[in-house]
């Protein structure tokens, strides 16, 4: 997908957040990336293959103790 140079990294990569945004949806909640990740506000994703990644914010519990 991605035709800039230099080229985002691919969905795949642990990188893959680092992509352009091409659509913005911040009263939704949501990006899409070049490399077609949609990447949500809670720093959810879903893959192009339709994978989920789970948020990686840290829970409210863990970050008082």
């Amino acid at each position: 997908m991605c035709l800039h140079t230099p080229a985002c990294p691919t969905a795949d990569g642990p990188d893959r957040e680092a992509a352009r945004v091409v659509a913005a949806h911040p009263e939704q909640g949501w990006s899409l990336l070049c490399n077609g990740v949609l990447l949500f506000d809670d720093t959810g994703e879903l893959l192009p293959d339709g994978r989920a990644v789970a948020p990686r914010r840290p829970s409210p519990v863990l970050a008082a103790v």
